[in-house]
């Protein structure tokens, strides 16, 4: 599994500077026309926090990590893969479904489109702690000065509701108020996976048509519907609809439990992921 926008942190490609692994990183250069070696060695937090900057610092750190830990991996033993928001185009690239050069402009263009729809509508997201979908709806339906959406759902009392800027402060207050334990803003500068973020979408409809999808070796199991998907076909459908819709992460994680998933393991940086899975599931493995 690999991990979204957030895990970012200053140095994460510092490890793999003189190693086989930077390939990743310079094959992303070639491949877009686009400078990433600074992010990954010298940027401080302030310049990661643009959706540019965090989501393709996660991307290569997450693919150098697979790079690493690949060849430790019994591929037989791989009942799917699936990653977080963002990290649905990695494991698309690990799984084979798309080659790496596409998986890059992918991502890059996707990360651009987001900055160009969050510079028209500024949104943001607002973390539930003590949540559930019941209480993340009644908080978006009783708001009175924009609407709001239910963007992710963690599983283990976590879930995140999207709006415009100027809903934020009520989304906080009437989570409060109807019993949440606590409401907090995420450092992030968009209302992703919510409607807002129809234009970003669109925006990727040329991008997603250039691109050759193919079987991937195992399933991946889609963040929108939770479905483990084994074949090519559909995949700019379901990126687009990924835009737009909640992060379903407790399905995903049940969904590979159904396949017959008893060892989970987080690839790239940071450990929310493997949190996660030991609140949702305390019975399994998770690393």
């Amino acid at each position: 599994m690999f991990p979204g926008q957030g895990s970012q942190a200053s140095g994460l490609g510092r490890r793999w500077l003189d190693r086989p692994e930077w390939q990743v990183v310079l094959d992303a250069e070639a491949a877009t026309g686009a400078s990433f070696a600074h992010l990954l060695l010298d940027a401080d937090a302030r310049e990661l926090a643009s959706t540019r900057a965090s989501q393709m610092t996660v991307l290569l750190a997450s693919l150098m990590a697979w790079q690493e830990e690949a060849p430790t991996l019994d591929p037989e033993s791989i009942v799917g893969v699936a990653g977080h928001s963002l990290g649905q185009i990695t494991a698309l690239i690990a799984a084979g479904a798309v080659s790496p050069e596409d998986g890059y402009r992918l991502a890059l263009a996707r990360a651009e489109a987001s900055e160009a729809t969050q510079r028209r509508r500024p949104g943001g997201l607002v973390a539930l702690l003590g949540a559930d979908p019941t209480m993340a709806s009644a908080v978006c339906a009783a708001l009175t000065t924009g609407p709001a959406w239910v963007a992710t759902l963690n599983g283990a009392g976590q879930v995140a509701i999207g709006a415009e800027v100027a809903v934020l402060d009520e989304v906080e207050a009437v989570a409060r108020t109807l019993g949440c334990r606590r409401a907090t803003r995420l450092a992030v500068d968009g209302a992703f996976h919510t409607p807002l973020h129809q234009p970003t979408a669109d925006a990727l409809d040329a991008t997603l048509a250039g691109i050759t999808f193919r079987s991937p070796y195992w399933p991946v199991v889609t963040n929108h519907d939770a479905l483990p998907v084994a074949e090519a076909s559909g995949w700019p459908a379901r990126l687009a609809a990924h835009l737009v819709n909640p992060v379903r992460w407790q399905d995903t994680v049940e969904q590979l439990v159904s396949l017959g998933a008893r060892r989970f393991v987080e690839v790239g940086p940071g450990s929310t992921l493997t949190g996660l899975i030991r609140r949702i599931a305390p019975e399994l493995e998770a690393a």
